[in-house]
């Protein structure tokens, strides 16, 4: 058999249910690998060693007496760390919350312990899921484990990194405006974000409550599919949880007859030289897949990142307001006054991204501005979901890069706007709460990954990620970087 780390999610649970090789062996698999190589890459900001060895030693008894197993037992996940997980520090990556520990589990969370997954520790993200690069983590930044001088994206950057490194063989995202999508493109995995409404919120610290939604980075399209078909439910605690029943993710070895395929062309004509040629290629291998290739109309799309910066800041502003020193957060014993432990919470608790988005927000809701920004933003949204819908008549999914260019280097982007330009081509899908998803499409002249993203209607999040596992089966373009193999 194969190392561990080079066997998909399925093939490890396989495995494990086979009796090739027992739970406490996986774990101590694993956690060897994060050991040997976290160090130096950051992804994790805690590791639940105690906790996922006595869930494992669980499973073997479990399998032992013959009792039923779940569609995850064995497989070591990690959380993103602003996702709960019961009893253990939800950090948010802030020094805000370091020492916060969570009274319940997510909803996501808790349906991937019942079916038996191996929680392995909590990864490292940006400052309240505030970032494109996880450099924005109070704690340490991640590096990119194709070259630690460069970024792994945000800010699932943590979670991105992990899964690249395979120390682990599925974690949890958080994408607000591309925040599962870009990072899994960075590291040269897959990455799924859900049709809004498809995985419940419920335990997730919210950052933009109308654009947030969870979801898997992962080695292959099964692995993401099988996770969906355990965290995709309704949640009774979760008020925009869809109230639809959970949606198996059968995976056809081959493309559906028929399929219609949309390229927004003038939306893409920026393109870098080698994201085109990249990009022209995806195209090449969709067409002998037998898909249709159309044109259509989303230029509308390019206002979508000034629309996102102002809905996000503005629900970022008010989520952000519980934070306050009373509730969560240090209360210095000097202070005498309700005014000086607001101040002093926020001043020290803060990191200047999140500062800046929480002012941000505060000044679009602001009496006077709301009207000229705020309201104008959601009425734009409402276009960019009518242009998607117009687009969606002609096509069966929309197919774009996931980013301009592969990961940049750590310290090379200072310019804000310059930074947030970098989700141009994911934001779009938060804004419409539309499924999309990232596959490895290749490499640029770097060596550096690239990712394909394919976007489909609301509620079709099963037809993408058959799209998406027909292109995989014909590049294979995923595999481990050299100095992890």
């Amino acid at each position: 058999m194969l190392p561990l780390h080079h066997l998909s999610a399925i093939q490890i649970r396989d495995a494990f249910l086979k009796g090739d090789i027992s739970a406490v062996q996986i774990v101590h698999h694993f956690l060897s690998r994060i050991e040997s190589y976290d160090d130096a890459l950051g992804a994790f900001l805690s590791v639940l060693n105690a906790r996922v060895l006595l869930k494992a030693e669980a499973l073997d008894k479990k399998r032992a007496r013959g009792l039923p197993l779940g569609k995850l037992a064995a497989i070591p996940i990690a959380i993103k760390d602003n996702m709960h997980i019961q009893d253990e520090i939800t950090t948010c990556g802030s020094k805000f919350l370091a020492h916060y520990r969570a009274p319940f589990s997510a909803t996501a969370v808790d349906l991937m312990e019942k079916e038996d997954a191996l929680l392995i520790g909590k990864t490292n993200l940006d400052e309240f899921a505030m970032g494109s690069s996880n450099e924005n983590s109070a704690f340490k930044p991640a590096q990119n484990p194709w070259n630690l001088q460069c970024v792994p994206g945000g800010s699932s950057g943590g979670s991105a990194a992990a899964v690249g490194a395979r120390l682990c063989s599925i974690a949890t995202g958080s994408d607000t405006g591309g925040s599962i999508r870009q990072p899994a493109s960075f590291c040269g995995i897959v990455g799924y974000k859900p049709t809004y409404g498809r995985v419940s919120r419920s335990g997730l610290v919210a950052f933009g409550s109308s654009l947030d939604q969870i979801g898997p980075l992962t080695t292959t399209v099964a692995d993401a599919a099988l996770t969906m078909e355990v965290i995709g439910k309704q949640c009774d605690y979760d008020a925009t949880s869809l109230d639809l029943p959970a949606e198996c993710y059968p995976l056809p070895k081959e493309l559906e007859p028929g399929t219609v395929i949309g390229v927004p062309w003038h939306f893409l004509e920026n393109l870098s030289a080698s994201s085109r040629q990249n990009f022209e290629e995806v195209i090449r291998v969709l067409k002998d897949l037998g898909a249709k290739i159309v044109e259509v109309n989303l230029d509308l799309l390019k206002h979508s990142i000034a629309v996102y910066y102002i809905i996000a800041t503005a629900e970022a502003s008010t989520n952000l307001a519980r934070f306050d020193g009373i509730r969560y957060g240090v209360r210095p014993p000097e202070c005498k006054t309700l005014e000086e432990v607001y101040d002093y919470s926020r001043r020290m608790g803060f990191g200047r991204e999140v500062k800046k988005r929480i002012m941000l927000g505060t000044y679009v809701l602001s009496a006077g501005f709301q009207d000229a920004f705020y309201k104008k933003a959601q009425k734009v949204r409402t276009l960019i979901i009518n242009a998607f819908d117009e687009a969606f008549s002609h096509c069966d999914a929309v197919i774009m890069p996931v980013t301009t260019s592969g990961a940049f280097e750590h310290g090379a982007i200072h310019d804000p706007l310059e930074m947030y330009l970098q989700d141009i081509f994911t934001v779009p899908a938060n804004l419409a709460g539309l499924p999309g998803i990232s596959v490895p499409s290749g490499y640029d002249s770097r060596g550096m990954p690239l990712g394909l993203q394919i976007l489909g209607p609301q509620m079709c999040d099963v037809s993408i990620m058959q799209i998406a596992h027909a292109y995989e089966r014909a590049t294979q373009h995923a595999k481990i970087p050299e100095a992890y193999g």
